[in-house]
C-alpha cells in the first residue's frame, strides 16, 4: 500500500542540497563535467525578453540602466533580461498513481520531486535555462525553460502542490513533450517506468531524434526491487484499485522473473539509443545517489 504521510516533506531538501554543495566543492570537476561539459560555448548574451528590474549597484554596466525609470523616480534601476544559454534543460516527472507508493520515509513521487528540484537548482546555478514537465496519462503541468530569478520557485511550487494520480502512460505525454521542446538540450526523465516498454522506446526515440541528450532516472521503492513479502498479503493496484490477495512467498519467483525481464528490456532500449539509464530506490540518500551518478558520468565523459 502507498504510504500516507501526515504532511508533505519539503521538495527542495536543504540538508541534501547542503551535502551536494559540499560535494561540488570537493569534486568540482565532476559536477562541472555533468553540467558545464554539455555546453558548446562559454559565451552568454541577452535575449529580447524582459525579466525584471533591480537597483543599480557600483560596478554594474550602465548600458542596462533604464533611464525612463530614472527620469520618473530619480533612482537607477537595471533592466534584467532572460539570459540566453547554450543549454536548455528539461526535467520530466512522472506523477501517475503508481508513483504514490512508498514503504519507507518517502513515496516514489516525493523522492522524484526532490530529485527534480535538486537538478533544477544546479542546472540554473550553472546558468542553464530549465523547464519542468509533469505527466500521467497526459501532460499535467509544463513550465518552459527559463533563467529568471523567480523561476526555480515556480518549479518547486508545481512539484510541491502536485499529487500523483491517474494511470501510467509512457507514450502520449512523452511524445507531446518531445513535440513541445524546440531547442536542443538536456532532457531528464524521472519515472518508475512501470508501463509498456515498447511505448517508452518510441517516445525516447522521438526525444533523441530531436537531438537531445536524454537521461532516464528510474525511481522504485525497495519493496518493488526486492519483493520481501512472505506471508499472505493483499496487493492494491494504485492506478485501477484492483486488489489481489495471495501468498507472498508463492508469488515472489514469478514477480522477480517478470521484474528482471522488464529491467533488462529497459537497459537494452536505453543502451541502443545511447541513453543513460540509472535505477534509484528510495532508501538511497538522494545526495549520495546523485553524486555516484555524477562521478560515473564524469569518468565516462
Amino acid at each position: 500500500m502507498a504510504k500516507q504521510a501526515s504532511s508533505k516533506p519539503d521538495v527542495l531538501d536543504t540538508a541534501t542540497l547542503a551535502r551536494l554543495s559540499n560535494l561540488q566543492l570537493l569534486a568540482k570537476t565532476v559536477v562541472e563535467g555533468f553540467i558545464l561539459g554539455l555546453h558548446k560555448s562559454p559565451f552568454r548574451g541577452f535575449s529580447v525578453e524582459f525579466a525584471e528590474y533591480r537597483p543599480y549597484v557600483a560596478g554594474d554596466d550602465i548600458k542596462h540602466i533604464d533611464w525612463k525609470v530614472y527620469a520618473k523616480s530619480d533612482k537607477h534601476y537595471l533592466k534584467l533580461f532572460e539570459e540566453e544559454t547554450n543549454l536548455a534543460s528539461h526535467v520530466i516527472v512522472d506523477a501517475s498513481a503508481s508513483m504514490a507508493y512508498g514503504s519507507g520515509e518517502l513515496t516514489k513521487f516525493q523522492y522524484a520531486s526532490r530529485m527534480a528540484a535538486c537538478l533544477a537548482y544546479f542546472m540554473m546555478g550553472q546558468r542553464d535555462a530549465t523547464g519542468l514537465v509533469v505527466f500521467d496519462t497526459g501532460i499535467r503541468e509544463i513550465l518552459p525553460p527559463r533563467l529568471r530569478p523567480t523561476h526555480l520557485q515556480h518549479i518547486i511550487n508545481v512539484l510541491q502542490n502536485c499529487e500523483p494520480g491517474g494511470e501510467t502512460d509512457l507514450e502520449v505525454p512523452l511524445h507531446a513533450a518531445a513535440e513541445s521542446i524546440k531547442k536542443r538540450g538536456l532532457v531528464v526523465l524521472i519515472s518508475d517506468l512501470l508501463g509498456e516498454v515498447d511505448a517508452l522506446q518510441g517516445a525516447l526515440q522521438h526525444l533523441k531524434f530531436g537531438g537531445h541528450d536524454v537521461i532516464v532516472f528510474q525511481v522504485l521503492d525497495p519493496h518493488e526491487v526486492d519483493f520481501p513479502f512472505d506471508n499472505l498479503v493483499e496487493f492494491t493496484d494504485l492506478e485501477t484499485g484492483a486488489k489481489l490477495r495471495t501468498s507472498g512467498r508463492a508469488a515472489r519467483e514469478e514477480y522477480m522473473k517478470e521484474f528482471q525481464a522488464h529491467q533488462e528490456a529497459l537497459r537494452d532500449i536505453c543502451a541502443g539509443l545511447k541513453i543513460d539509464h540509472v535505477l534509484f530506490d528510495t532508501r538511497m540518500p538522494l545526495d549520495m545517489a546523485l553524486a555516484q551518478y555524477l562521478y560515473r558520468r564524469g569518468r565516462a565523459g
